[in-house]
């Protein structure tokens, strides 16, 4: 059984990248989902002087932990006046001074959307550049547009075209 940790990228408790990546790791067969809460890993802002004082904190440490667990690593990213929001990108920091490697080569299916038309998709080309760096091994990726148009809690991704692009990207991950 594959173990896929996903979350969104995102620190809002209503997160709509959070709803998509839960949706998206539940259409993988024979999979174990855990979905992360960026709520749970909320940290000093990052510093090399905190570090220095009071080194790296115990849930950058947990953070890691968990993506190292994952078979499959699935985040769907909000986007924050065109990049990471504020609570991913500390994170992100934090983490990446236990291992600049820190997805660890790990498969990733990097996800994003947003109210708008574009859904994300700045923050999107972003992370896709940036974390073959950081070890991500990233296996696909799509942008959902007009979430509120395109997703219902019910029934997930709405718009035919939009879910067979996933379900196609799902499946090249599966085989």
């Amino acid at each position: 059984m594959k173990k896929i940790i996903a979350f969104g990228a995102s620190s809002s408790k209503t997160s709509i990248n959070k709803q998509f990546a839960t949706y998206t790791a539940n259409q993988f067969k024979n999979s174990e989902v855990e979905v992360l809460d960026l709520n749970d890993f909320e940290m000093p802002v990052f510093s090399t002087d905190k570090e220095k004082e009071n080194g790296i904190p115990q849930l950058a440490q947990d953070f890691y932990t968990k993506l190292g667990s994952a078979d499959l690593i699935i985040v769907s990213f909000a986007e924050h006046n065109g990049a990471y929001s504020a609570a991913f990108k500390n994170i992100f920091d934090w983490t990446s001074r236990i291992n600049m490697k820190t997805f660890q080569e790990k498969p990733m299916l990097l996800l994003s959307t947003s109210p708008g038309s574009r859904g994300g998709s700045s923050v999107l080309e972003i992370a896709k550049n940036r974390f073959p760096f950081q070890g991500g091994v990233v296996k696909g990726s799509l942008s959902l547009p007009s979430f509120f148009e395109n997703f219902d809690t019910s029934n997930g991704i709405i718009n035919p075209d939009l879910k067979n692009q996933l379900l196609g990207i799902i499946s090249s991950i599966e085989s």
